[in-house]
């Protein structure tokens, strides 16, 4: 069974959608990564599981991780932020030491994607995806043109056939 295949087997149906901003700055009202994503998600009715701001502290991003991805029925988590390679950013270690499974080609369309947007810069995210517990984890750049790139381009198009193979038993 091809592609087209699976995703007529995923259908159209609602994923439940966990959403971390990492900042440092970034309140409930200046977030507009996070309001963007929650506006997008719910327009297409898929359910908002979870939304945290977190710090980028390795603990903390290590807990929120570990905490929606045991909630029941969360199938996706996306975290935005974090990815670059200053001293600061560390969710992209963070994250990748977790994951069981990787998903090598969303970081690297990522980057494809991104070069034609900010030229050889692109290299400098550490965009990443792959399965924790179960469910799907993204980790994208923070800046709006980055999430937005990532959810339009590659997450959103495919989203409800990555929670239909997460779940699926064989």
């Amino acid at each position: 069974m091809g592609a087209p295949d699976h995703r007529q087997k995923a259908g159209q149906g609602m994923v439940t959608v966990g959403l971390v901003t990492v900042s440092d700055s970034r309140t409930p009202e200046t977030d507009e990564n996070g309001l963007y994503l929650r506006q997008t998600f719910e327009s297409l009715g898929h359910l908002i599981g979870g939304y945290h701001i977190v710090k980028d502290e390795p603990d903390q991003v290590a807990a929120v991780m570990d905490e929606l991805c045991a909630l029941p029925g969360m199938q996706i988590v996306i975290f935005n932020g974090g990815t670059g390679i200053a001293p600061r950013d560390t969710t992209y270690d963070v994250i990748a030491r977790k994951l069981e499974k990787t998903l090598p080609g969303f970081g690297e369309l990522f980057r494809m994607l991104s070069y034609e947007q900010v030229g050889a810069a692109a290299m400098l995210s550490r965009a990443t995806a792959g399965t924790y517990r179960g469910k799907l984890i993204f980790s994208t750049p923070g800046s709006p043109k980055a999430v937005r790139l990532a959810l339009e381009k590659l997450i959103l198009p495919e989203l409800n056939h990555l929670a239909w193979e997460i779940a699926r038993k064989g």
